[in-house]
């Protein structure tokens, strides 16, 4: 559960893309044990607050935090030694490799595959051990993100970062993603997702903030933004009738 200790501070955190202000003075709070979830619509700025974390964006003012060190001017290939990995959107594993070589990159950071890791891995993820000798590119969907969440944890993060992992997805795998990033956060790994299910975002993390153009609009426990009546309505499909199946 969630201690006292604060992991991951960001403060009036500014990024653009040329002139456009992508994030706009941003400022938010991860706790250690905690999981916490940003939620918005496409273009909200989330996945742009994931990748300037994980350092993949650079920040036009403000602080970045991570265990009381300002990591703001971190190059990307040293974030992940620091305790920070990034499942991206997209998943972007490497199709033309294994599942063990994706993993096996993972480790990079390291001197060699930790295989208690490893195991851990498969055992969190039993089908990637099923096809651990199968080319990435030929698995589904649901099976790629697995891999893509798997290949972040074998750097043994306290910050994981996962960018929209149920996207793409079939529902039934979705379920199954979802426990097994609870049994994450359980381990003690801290966890830091954007999801376009909000809902099921919301029962699984502990507290959650709310972008809107750049800015946060809403911040609050999972109960207080379950029973917001406008982020019902926004986000969770409540009240007015939409065309849309979910809030993205």
């Amino acid at each position: 559960m969630m201690t006292e200790e604060l992991l991951l501070e960001l403060k009036d955190v500014h990024v653009s893309y040329g002139s456009i202000a992508a994030i706009k003075g941003i400022s938010l709070e991860v706790y250690r044990g905690e999981v916490v979830t940003l939620l918005g619509a496409n273009g909200a700025g989330k996945t742009t607050t994931m990748r300037t974390i994980s350092r993949l964006l650079k920040t036009k003012s403000g602080s970045i935090l991570f265990k009381g060190r300002d990591i703001i001017n971190v190059p990307a290939h040293k974030i992940v030694a620091m305790g920070i990995s990034h499942s991206p959107e997209g998943r972007r594993v490497f199709g033309t490799l294994t599942v063990e070589d994706n993993l096996a990159l993972g480790s990079y950071t390291r001197k060699q595959i930790d295989p208690q890791r490893l195991a851990w891995v498969y055992e969190l993820f039993p089908r990637l051990q099923e096809r651990r000798r199968q080319l990435a590119g030929t698995m589904s969907g649901g099976e790629q993100q697995m891999l893509a969440i798997g290949r972040a944890l074998m750097s043994k993060p306290e910050l994981l970062l996962l960018d929209e992992p149920s996207l793409g997805i079939a529902p039934i795998l979705v379920k199954e993603i979802f426990r097994q990033i609870r049994q994450i956060a359980d381990s003690g790994v801290t966890v830091l997702i954007v999801e376009q299910n909000a809902r099921a975002a919301l029962k699984l993390a502990d507290r959650g903030y709310v972008l809107e153009v750049g800015n946060i609009v809403f911040s609050g426990t999972s109960g207080e933004l379950l029973g917001s009546a406008k982020i019902q309505e926004a986000y969770l499909g409540k009240k007015k009738q939409s065309a849309k199946s979910s809030g993205s």
